[in-house]
């Protein structure tokens, strides 16, 4: 079943799509502000998203490059925003369809049909494996096994939710912003010194040499990337 994630502030949309996409045999997430739509992206990961580009906390362009930072699943953008600056933007930073407000719902269903049929019909798997680490995120747990002997990491509630965001994107880079709009929220966007912090401590857990990570790796001024066996 596709997974569709609706991002709009106003919630009588927010209703009336959810319930003509529900009968349409699609599973529906909603969210009503942009940081909302940006977690639920991240612990949802739907096949589609459905945007509106004026949303409080986070709008719909800066929403569009927090996705786009990790994460290649199509993006419809539905908005009020007639301009053809206003849809060259959005699409310049990853948009892939851009439908205006009013707009019909087979219209809609239209695009919807179009951005699935392009999508890949195999999903990933609940597990990730990179040395001798595990990293179960249907039980969110992280395992080590070492001669033939497996034993639980303890993890941060935090750290978890470091781990969690570049295990579900294994060898894609995650950007900084990305990762922290998710964890500490939009306040905190320019608070690096938070990831290097959690990235030290999750390579001291994780890698064999925490001074050469092979696994946890940083891409300088711009993110961090897993990279799995």
């Amino acid at each position: 079943m596709t997974r569709l994630l609706i991002a709009d502030d106003d919630p009588q949309i927010l209703r009336a799509l959810r319930i003509i996409l529900s009968s349409k045999g699609y599973q529906v997430v909603t969210a009503a502000d942009g940081q909302e739509a940006l977690e639920a992206a991240i612990s949802a990961r739907p096949d589609i998203l459905i945007i509106d580009l004026g949303m409080p906390r986070l709008d719909g362009v800066a929403l569009i490059e927090a996705v786009r930072g990790w994460s290649q699943a199509p993006i419809l953008v539905i908005s009020g925003r007639t301009t053809g600056a206003e849809k060259v933007r959005a699409l310049d930073v990853g948009a892939d369809d851009y439908v205006t407000k009013p707009f019909s719902i087979d219209e809609l269903l239209a695009r919807i049909r179009a951005m699935n049929r392009r999508l890949p019909q195999e999903q990933g798997a609940p597990a990730v494996h990179f040395g001798d680490v595990t990293v179960d995120l249907a039980a969110q747990a992280v395992t080590r096994t070492v001669d033939g002997a497996t034993r639980y990491i303890r993890m941060t509630p935090t750290e978890w939710k470091v781990l969690e965001l570049l295990a579900r994107n294994p060898g894609a880079l995650v950007t900084r912003q990305t990762m922290l709009l998710h964890i500490w929220g939009s306040d905190h966007v320019t608070d690096t010194g938070y990831l290097r912090l959690y990235l030290s401590q999750l390579r001291r857990k994780l890698e064999p040499d925490p001074s050469a990570p092979r696994y946890l790796l940083t891409e300088p001024g711009m993110g961090y990337r897993l990279v799995t066996d």
